[in-house]
């Protein structure tokens, strides 16, 4: 990292073991505020333990985990949560029977100050003005990622990319700093992949939020990673612009294949 960046997110030699297998061997990233940080490999490189790692779903055996400069290795992910770290899921995780902005509102649980107490004095706790705010914030998501026309629907009626667009929209309802995104093009044509980039991006520079991507389509990484990480067999054997990485051969070899596949997966991606 150069000098005068501060990383608001550094993994410092995280090892990640399971019995005898190792998912994580002495990996260590840093990313910069403001950037869109991708993670690529092959399926079973690691990719989502990293990520499992920092939201606090999984604890490393060694190394350490830091944001904003404090220490959250050991912190629960309701901790981390609320320091302003949240994801998405590799699998859609949805309350399918209640709509979409039901689903939503639920993501905003660490902004609210009354509790079962205080709430069930609605007028007289400020419990309605809260539950105002939180709405208002609902729908300038719902506006943002162009949703207004499913507001009510139940989730779980929804196509598989517009479930994609309402986990992204319930992880933005926490008002994070720094956003996890596991996977989140997978198993949508190419319309659908071209409006979430556009999503990633405008969430990026418009909302100034930072983010940190697992996805498997080179071309999307290329285009809007800001900086790319790759792992292999839960090591780290890259990490550079873009196109420092595409001309690794570490990366050609365990990533993208043989040199004449390799050479086509460039091609594609540019």
């Amino acid at each position: 990292m150069a000098d005068g960046d501060t990383a608001i997110l550094e993994v410092d030699a995280a090892t990640l073991r399971f019995g005898g297998v190792s998912a994580l061997r002495d990996v260590s990233v840093a990313v910069r505020p403001g950037e869109i940080f991708s993670i690529i490999g092959p399926n079973g490189a690691g990719k989502t333990s990293l990520l499992n790692c920092v939201s606090g779903r999984y604890r490393p055996q060694q190394g350490a985990i830091q944001f904003r400069g404090e220490d959250v290795t050991r912190a629960k992910p309701n901790a981390r949560c609320a320091r302003g770290i949240g994801r998405t899921f590799q699998n859609l995780a949805l309350y399918n029977r209640m709509s979409v902005l039901d689903n939503i509102l639920v993501g905003r649980h660490n902004q609210l100050r009354n509790n079962f107490i205080t709430g069930s004095l609605y007028w007289l706790t400020g419990a309605d003005r809260e539950e105002i705010e939180h709405r208002r914030a609902a729908e300038t998501i719902i506006d943002f990622l162009e949703i207004t026309h499913i507001r009510k629907a139940k989730t779980g009626t929804l196509s598989y990319g517009l479930r994609k667009r309402v986990e992204l929209a319930r992880a933005m309802a926490i008002e994070p700093s720094l956003l996890l995104l596991d996977e989140p093009m997978a198993g949508m044509n190419h319309e659908e992949k071209e409006d979430m980039a556009r999503f990633i991006i405008d969430l990026n520079e418009e909302w100034g939020v930072t983010i940190v991507m697992i996805e498997h389509d080179m071309a999307a990484v290329m285009d809007i990673s800001h900086r790319v990480a790759v792992l292999d067999f839960g090591e780290q054997i890259a990490e550079g612009t873009p196109d420092e990485v595409m001309a690794d051969p570490r990366v050609k070899q365990a990533y993208l294949g043989e040199e004449g596949e390799a050479d086509s997966a460039l091609e594609a991606a540019s």
